[in-house]
């Protein structure tokens, strides 16, 4: 089992304040995680070491509230986080923002009353979030049973699953089209996680299969419903844009954590190309050259994110001024960036190799889970359609209607 031996000392030390402080915080944690990432990625062992030292460190509460416990802080730094951690470990990076996503879910969806309690008890508890909500999966039924609701069926991604304390439901009440989402304890009866994760990247995120077996739970959890009904505004359709700059910024950490990694391994193990009449691989042109050209495409994808980012939480600072159109305009914005974040990281972590040279493809060096990693999630969705999204906005003016995937 894996354990993170340091001489950290967060429970004595003041908790971080500020943005930059989180950040620090992160590149901490984010040191640690890759001391032994690539012997983690190979072994693919469930993660609980690592999600216990995203407790230890307080990123799980980053965007709870301050008098309960959590970090106060907004959007823009939980999505700078992801990406600190990502760099190190992508798994993981994953792992943290989705929860980011799970936790917030509360708020998007939920009732004032609700989200208040979620907020508050997750980040004084420490909660870490799971979810079984894949949308391409519609065979979650929810009964009633008096007071409650009965979740049955099964998901075929749940990712958080085995390392999670709670997390989230989601299915349709029979013989509706209405959807319920209830956060419920990871260890409910009837809720029961199989181990049949097995892709060539992203191993350590626990998203494999769940089965749902009469998973009870009471109405009044029943996020955004009020004496059963669901009480809608269009700040709920938020979801998507903001899971997907979730995305979005653990790939472009994944492609950091390339760049900086093949680096290191040209400064210290490349040599040269025997006829290119250079002693060092890092004074040949064409290693400089690749090294800047991808530097610039990673540094202006970041600055794109981080962009966005700002202009979502906007939204998220005044959620019942949430409009259709600035919520449009807000996905347009998140699927240009979902497109340059996929090309660049794609790239980034292929074209590293022309650099590092063939040794460099050594199981021992771990190169290829960079590409591995990205290239597993960006097929979450086809980026396709994220370009699709943009160019119709350019011609005719057309926003996207929220959907599962925009």
């Amino acid at each position: 089992m894996t354990t993170f031996a340091s001489d950290t000392d967060w429970q004595t030390r003041p908790a971080p304040q500020t943005t930059q402080d989180w950040l620090d915080r992160a590149s901490e944690v984010a040191a640690l995680l890759a001391t032994d990432a690539v012997a983690r990625d190979k072994a693919g062992a469930t993660p609980h070491a690592e999600i216990q030292l995203l407790k230890d460190s307080g990123l799980v509460t980053l965007l709870g509230p301050a008098e309960h416990g959590g970090g106060g802080q907004a959007w823009p730094a939980a999505y700078r986080v992801t990406r600190e951690i990502a760099k190190a470990d992508g798994s993981i990076g994953q792992l943290l923002g989705y929860h980011y996503l799970w936790n917030w879910a509360a708020r998007l969806v939920g009732t004032r009353e609700q989200w208040e309690h979620v907020e508050a008890t997750a980040a004084s508890e420490k909660w870490f979030f799971g979810g079984a909500v894949n949308p391409r999966d519609n065979d979650v039924v929810v009964t009633e049973d008096g007071d409650d609701l009965i979740f049955t069926g099964g998901k075929s991604f749940s990712t958080g699953s085995k390392v999670s304390d709670v997390t989230v439901l989601e299915g349709v009440l029979e013989g509706t089209d209405k959807h319920v989402f209830a956060i419920v304890p990871s260890n409910s009866p009837g809720l029961v996680f199989h181990d049949d994760w097995d892709n060539i990247g992203q191993r350590l995120t626990e998203s494999g299969s769940v089965t749902i077996d009469g998973v009870r739970t009471p109405w009044a959890s029943a996020a955004g419903y009020v004496d059963k009904e669901f009480q809608a505004r269009v700040y709920n359709t938020l979801n998507v844009p903001t899971i997907q700059l979730v995305f979005i910024n653990f790939y472009l950490g994944i492609a950091a954590g390339a760049l900086e990694t093949a680096s290191t391994y040209t400064r210290e193990k490349s040599r040269s190309w025997l006829h290119g009449g250079f002693e060092r691989a890092v004074d040949e042109p064409y290693v400089i050259d690749i090294y800047g050209d991808l530097t610039a495409k990673l540094w202006a994808a970041e600055a794109l994110a981080d962009a966005v980012a700002l202009e979502g939480e906007k939204l998220h600072g005044d959620p019942d001024a949430v409009t259709p159109e600035s919520r449009g305009a807000f996905e347009v914005r998140v699927a240009a960036a979902k497109a340059r974040a996929t090309e660049v990281a794609l790239e980034i972590t292929g074209k590293i190799f022309e650099v590092t040279g063939a040794r460099s493809t050594a199981s021992a060096e771990g190169l290829d889970r960079f590409w591995r990693n990205v290239r597993t999630h960006t097929l979450h969705d086809p980026v396709a359609y994220k370009r699709r999204e943009v160019g119709r906005w350019v011609l005719t003016g057309e926003l996207p209607e929220p959907t599962w995937y925009s």
